[in-house]
């Protein structure tokens, strides 16, 4: 399957749902034990690597390759057929389709990424945790913007014995979800700088000629 742009966008992008969020209401100590053991984890993960699949409403799914390297820096190396290739510097996530022939860059900031690769990890600052919800293998964090007081909501899920981050869930304006699922995630080191460095592969506007 196709990843369609709209999709990858969701998967970086918080976006505002169409109804009113969670209300906001103090966690239970509990619930504050599992946050604060998530971003002990978080914190703990310099390196990484592994599989990620990432689903979108429709059920369509893609596939990959996942590298992270904290604070800031993570990618995605899309499977064939897609041409896709999302790479986080430290400071912005750069997003090339070969197929289209097209490139573009957002904050890394502005997107779900950091809220794990961030250096210091704070879900009580500019976050506003909403839920803490217990699984069967694990549990899951869920989180909106608290700056920009949006609707939008991203699920940071994990599994237990031993802590792993599993993936996370984003929701767009109609409520349709897009969920990347990580799969043998696995500490690593001596990840190469290279997998970190995206550049614009497109030729610059030629000047008009040297003076």
């Amino acid at each position: 399957m196709t990843l369609t742009r709209r999709t990858l966008t969701v998967a970086l992008a918080t976006t505002p749902l169409a109804s009113p969020a969670l209300a906001q209401g103090a966690l239970s100590a509990a619930d504050q034990a599992l946050v604060s053991r998530a971003i002990a984890y978080l914190e703990g993960l310099n390196e990484a690597r592994g599989r990620f699949v990432q689903t979108d409403a429709r059920g369509r799914s893609v596939t990959g390759q996942l590298f992270m390297k904290r604070p800031g820096k993570a990618r995605f190396a899309y499977d064939p057929p897609s041409g896709l290739l999302v790479v986080s510097d430290g400071g912005v996530v750069s997003v090339q389709d070969k197929r289209l022939k097209t490139f573009d860059a957002y904050p890394l900031s502005a997107t779900p990424l950091s809220l794990f690769l961030a250096k210091t990890i704070r879900l009580d600052r500019g976050v506003r945790v909403t839920r803490v919800q217990r699984m069967r293998d694990g549990f899951a964090i869920t989180a909106r913007d608290g700056n920009k007081q949006t609707a939008g909501e991203i699920t940071l899920s994990f599994t237990e014995a031993p802590l792993t981050l599993a993936g996370w869930t984003v929701t767009d304006a109609q409520g349709r979800p897009t969920r990347v699922q990580i799969q043998g995630l696995a500490r690593a080191s001596g990840l190469d700088k290279s997998l970190f460095v995206l550049k614009d592969p497109r030729p610059k506007n030629p000047g008009r000629g040297k003076v």
